[in-house]
């Protein structure tokens, strides 16, 4: 026979059931399956409006205000610096009553996300960049080829993924995470269109004025033949100092390849973002020795973004662009 605290949520039910049908206590446990004494202990809990048993909480709504004041000054600090600080305030309590109180007012702890930072004159030129493009409809944005440089890491995040595993089984090989001071990186440019994504490219050095043209005529052109074969297309880059450059902007004019103007620091707006984090996404569980090993994942999972991936992200313009005009020209979530 179980004891109060033992009973199910089903059998709390069965016993209100049964009382309001008229039956007694012993009927009840029978029927349940549990002792007279827990019967008749949840009906007076249930008469009385006893929910809870326990001790009475410690903390009182003036010190949860407090509280809430000390995690919104400074919402990056960790548990340990904000019970600390709300023990200065004159509050006692643990440090796991201090993380019950922020999660019961609702704060829970999430990798922030990421937004460029804008001064005055950039989210000025933003707002109007994003009027001007406002109306501009899904067939003049398959239209642009967006282009990006992204860098991968053999090991990617801070934290990477969590293992479970049991009391004594800490240097279990099976729940060790392999790790390196200074994990081995590749950068990447690749570029997409509303219909599919270009061929990838690799880079070995610095990217200067030089080394990006040298892109352009053996990555971009021949993306360009592949996604919009002898149509118009509109070319989309940043405004790094290797695209910006004079003798770049010369490039573009002698090939007589348009470009789409581009406000600074605008991450936000470009879908191939959201695609470098796609292929991230999916790249989550591979586990790359070398560089090498690491190019030919990428290369493996570049190849695995589908038209219809690429449809949906260049078709989201219209929306990051109302966004920043929503937003008055500031940084919008990406």
């Amino acid at each position: 026979m179980g004891k109060t605290a033992d009973l199910t949520t089903v059998q709390k039910m069965t016993i209100d059931t049964l009382k309001k049908e008229g039956k007694t206590q012993k009927v009840i446990a029978k029927e349940v399956g549990c002792s007279q004494s827990s019967v008749s202990k949840h009906i007076n809990r249930e008469a009385k409006g006893r929910k809870r048993c326990g001790r009475k909480e410690c903390t009182s709504k003036r010190d949860k205000r407090a509280l809430e004041r000390i995690v919104k000054q400074n919402r990056f600090k960790n548990v340990g610096e904000i019970h600390k600080e709300w023990t200065v305030a004159g509050v006692s309590a643990s440090r796991s009553t201090t993380h019950r109180r922020m999660q019961d007012m609702g704060f829970s702890c999430r990798i922030p996300r990421v937004k460029p930072l804008l001064n005055k004159r950039q989210r000025q030129k933003r707002l109007a960049w994003a009027q001007d493009k406002k109306d501009w409809t899904a067939a003049e944005w398959s239209k642009v080829m967006f282009s990006d440089e992204s860098k991968f890491c053999i090991s990617f995040g801070n934290q990477g993924p969590r293992v479970w595993r049991k009391t004594g089984e800490a240097q279990n090989p099976r729940c060790l995470k392999s790790s390196v001071k200074f994990p081995q990186s590749v950068m990447v440019w690749g570029a997409m269109s509303s219909a599919a994504v270009g061929p990838l490219c690799f880079l070995r050095s610095r990217v200067n004025a030089a080394v990006y043209q040298e892109v352009l005529e053996h990555f971009m052109l021949p993306a360009a033949d592949q996604l919009y074969g002898g149509d118009d297309f509109i070319f989309q880059h940043d405004l790094a100092p290797a695209h910006s450059a004079k003798s770049t902007s010369t490039w573009f004019k002698d090939h007589g390849i348009p470009l789409l103007d581009w406000p600074a620091n605008s991450p936000d707006l470009n879908p191939i973002e959201n695609l470098w984090g796609i292929v991230k996404r999916k790249m989550r569980d591979a586990r790359p020795n070398n560089a090498e090993e690491l190019k030919a994942t990428i290369t493996a999972t570049w190849a695995l973004i589908t038209p219809e991936e690429c449809n949906r992200l260049v078709d989201s313009m219209p929306r990051r662009i109302a966004a920043a005009i929503q937003a008055k020209g500031a940084a919008t979530k990406y």
